[in-house]
């Protein structure tokens, strides 16, 4: 997996923070994703720990039948649970990645999530 030259978004920008952190990371670095889950008026933190595997684009369906100059491509960050797992998250603005550290994995708990996501405590 590799680093696109250049980390955008299809309609608004990220923070150039997240940008340079992005491509600072190498494989194997520890991270922790937050976003924000939204169902209805409820909002909740999600959060996602593991090892950085690289940062690509996913284009999406939105170009289906439509012309190529058209594509609508997101950012996409994947990375490796420690339970194995493979995962990948699509970036938006709202998006945070910072490295982790041990500390910041001993309080990670499932005890306070809402069914199906996790949270920190």
């Amino acid at each position: 997996m590799s680093h696109p030259d250049k980390i955008v978004l299809p309609t608004r920008r990220l923070a150039p923070a997240l940008i340079d952190l992005l491509t600072g990371l190498k494989v194997g670095d520890r991270i922790q994703i937050t976003q924000t889950v939204r169902v209805g008026a409820r909002t909740w933190p999600a959060v996602a720990i593991g090892a950085f595997r690289g940062v690509n684009y996913l284009a999406t369906g939105i170009t289906t039948e439509r012309v190529a100059a058209d594509d609508i491509v997101v950012p996409t960050v994947h990375f490796t649970k420690d339970s194995g797992e493979l995962t990948s998250v699509s970036l938006d603005e709202n998006t945070k990645i910072e490295r982790a550290s041990m500390k910041t994995l001993d309080a990670f708990t499932l005890a306070d999530a809402p069914s199906g996501s996790t949270q920190p405590k």
